[in-house]
């Protein structure tokens, strides 16, 4: 059952203060609770309670930046070249010196 603010549907999706108290945070999608959960930012599963949520919507801190200016891409300007014959010298290199 997705969680109610103020007699309204919360349909967002992030992480929210865990309503059941079990953890830091869950993760919430559609509205909904799901068995995401973080405790000092590490991830694990634990399902959701069969039991009503009685506490409000507390959004809560995001583990990574949700438009997604912290990830690097392969074809970043930015990024250092790559030498596909640096990389296949390094490795005869390695595999020469194991003989």
């Amino acid at each position: 059952m997705p969680f109610t603010r103020k007699e309204e549907i919360v349909s967002e999706e992030g992480w929210y203060k865990d309503p059941y108290g079990r953890h830091e945070s869950r993760w919430i999608s559609d509205g909904t609770p799901t068995a995401l959960v973080r405790d000092a930012g590490v991830e694990s599963q634990d399902p959701p309670p069969d039991e009503p949520i009685t506490v409000g919507m507390e959004r809560g801190p995001e583990a990574t930046r949700p438009d997604g200016t912290d990830l690097k891409r392969a074809d970043d300007a930015e990024s250092q070249h790559f030498d596909p014959q640096a990389m296949t010298d390094a490795a005869e290199e390695g595999i020469d010196s194991s003989w």
